[in-house]
């Protein structure tokens, strides 16, 4: 990820929080025509001896196990809010539009997760993550339906051995902050998000101050 200075955050807290906050992700591998092969699911996010461990699973008739078991090295991302940045948030006009986003991008290591227990595991992590409630109603359906919907899945533990986090907040134009702010603030959630965001980093501007 294209990741200049005033942008890249190293705030290891802050990463768990977005891969937390917006868990579907991308899970990106390399297919045996050596393009690039991308599945959107949900991960759960571990914090296991200081490392990111994601948890996850795919459709078995869905190739893309195939291509980590063949090549276990691949790419996840995440992305948090986004938000298109107008020019008027400048007093003069040699300005151009921008688009402001967060994201965190994690390389990892897979690991498939082949026994009815290990995928029991996985199911369970993604089921509290999303509708704790569920829980009960999937311990109580027959074993043999249970048995079937594990059957029907691969699941892989993906080891994260490098991660990267990238909040791109207009950081570089202080003289920007306050107009894009309060601009975000009155606007959809993403824009609310952002605007947010900018709060917590201090991002005031001049007129803030």
């Amino acid at each position: 990820m294209y990741q200049p200075p005033q942008f890249k955050s190293e705030d290891r807290a802050i990463a768990a929080e977005l891969m937390r906050a917006h868990s579907f992700a991308s899970l990106v591998s390399v297919d045996d025509g050596g393009l690039p092969y991308v599945t959107h699911l949900p991960l759960h996010l571990r914090e296991r001896d200081d490392r990111f461990v994601l948890l996850g699973h795919c459709a078995r008739p869905n190739p893309h196990w195939r291509y980590l078991q063949a090549r276990p090295t691949a790419l996840v991302t995440f992305l948090g809010p986004h938000a298109y940045q107008s020019p008027k948030i400048y007093a003069d006009r040699q300005r151009v539009p921008s688009w402001n986003y967060l994201a965190v991008h994690c390389t990892v290591q897979a690991r498939l997760l082949e026994a009815p227990e290990q995928k029991e595991v996985v199911l369970k992590s993604l089921i509290g993550d999303h509708e704790a409630a569920y829980a009960e109603q999937w311990a109580s359906l027959d074993e043999a339906f249970r048995l079937s919907m594990l059957a029907g899945i691969m699941a892989f533990e993906l080891d994260v051995v490098r991660w990267e986090c990238k909040l791109k907040l207009n950081q570089h134009r202080p003289e920007s902050h306050a107009r894009l702010r309060a601009a975000y603030a009155e606007g959809n959630a993403d824009e609310r998000a952002l605007a947010e965001w900018m709060q917590r980093l201090g991002l005031k501007g001049l007129e803030g101050n």
